[in-house]
């Protein structure tokens, strides 16, 4: 199958200079020798710096835990997966026979490898402003909560499911403090697993960002992925 680079490029809004590392990293190890597992290795070096730049930039007060919850939040294959099928990466991708009739164009682990070549080939193509502006476009921002746009479930909704999952008690949500004034303000919410014997605090300067804070906290006490 041939990669209709057109379409390709209208889905993400950007024109490829060199449509070879378009094609590159939209092929995979099963259609032919020259696949997309070297631009996988950059990608993903790129999108991690990316998103903690981001996450960085736009969080000057969070501690490098919280970056570090932030940024595993965004960056990770399901994630990857769902960018990928928003974009309908899938029925672009060049599979060998095999893969495709067994369903290859919806599978995670090869979505996620496409997304991440695709990140690689921009950057090659057009440099670093090129390949920043297509991640801010398409992925979620560190810290907010995507669950309405469909990329990603907030860290309380995801809380909610897996203490519900395991039959326990949901979260407690507890403002502790207000610091501040007017739309300087900060919020301080605790949250409380009893029966995990797990407490822990977020801040924001919102309510809702620092419960999403605390949540996230939780999940990754849980040996959940934040």
């Amino acid at each position: 199958m041939a990669i209709d680079l057109s379409s390709l490029q209208q889905r993400i809004g950007y024109q490829f200079n060199h449509a070879s590392l378009a094609r590159q990293a939209l092929t995979h190890r099963s259609a032919r020798r020259e696949h997309n597992e070297r631009l996988e290795f950059l990608g993903d070096a790129l999108l991690g710096f990316l998103v903690a730049e981001q996450a960085w930039r736009a969080h000057p007060n969070a501690s490098e835990g919280d970056l570090t919850i932030m940024r595993a939040a965004v960056i990770n294959s399901a994630t990857l997966c769902e960018v990928a099928v928003n974009l309908d990466l899938g029925s672009l991708l060049e599979l060998g026979a095999g893969e495709a009739k067994s369903g290859g164009r919806q599978r995670e682990s090869i979505l996620a490898t496409a997304m991440e070549a695709l990140i690689a080939a921009i950057y090659l193509d057009g440099g670093l402003d090129a390949c920043r502006e297509f991640v801010l476009r398409w992925f979620p921002e560190p810290g907010e909560n995507f669950a309405e746009s469909g990329v990603r479930k907030d860290n309380k909704s995801r809380l909610q499911e897996h203490m519900q999952a395991e039959h326990r008690y949901l979260p407690d949500y507890e403002v502790v403090e207000i610091s501040g004034s007017g739309h300087e303000q900060q919020f301080t919410v605790r949250c409380s697993l009893p029966q995990c014997q797990i407490t822990t605090e977020g801040s924001g300067s919102s309510r809702r960002a620092a419960e999403q804070m605390a949540a996230g906290r939780a999940l990754a006490a849980l040996g959940q992925e934040a």
